[in-house]
């Protein structure tokens, strides 16, 4: 198992994984359609959306919390 220490890590990984490969799969999808070698780009736009993703949510996480503990009445 994965030590507590890494969690923040471990869920911005896991998010910014799921998020770039859906949100570049219909991007590509709306873009240029279900043509051939359509996995060879989606997988390009993939790795390169992923590369933006996992720094920009470990950056947006903190942000994110402070700004739901002020919505949220306690």
């Amino acid at each position: 198992m994965i030590a507590k220490k890494y969690e923040m890590l471990l869920f911005a990984f896991i998010m910014g994984a799921f998020m770039s490969g859906f949100m570049s799969l219909v991007v590509t999808f709306i873009n240029i359609g279900f043509i051939d070698n359509f996995i060879y780009f989606w997988l390009n736009a993939y790795w390169k959306a992923f590369l933006i993703a996992f720094p920009t949510i470990l950056f947006v996480i903190p942000r994110v919390r402070k700004i739901v503990d002020i919505l949220i009445v306690k």
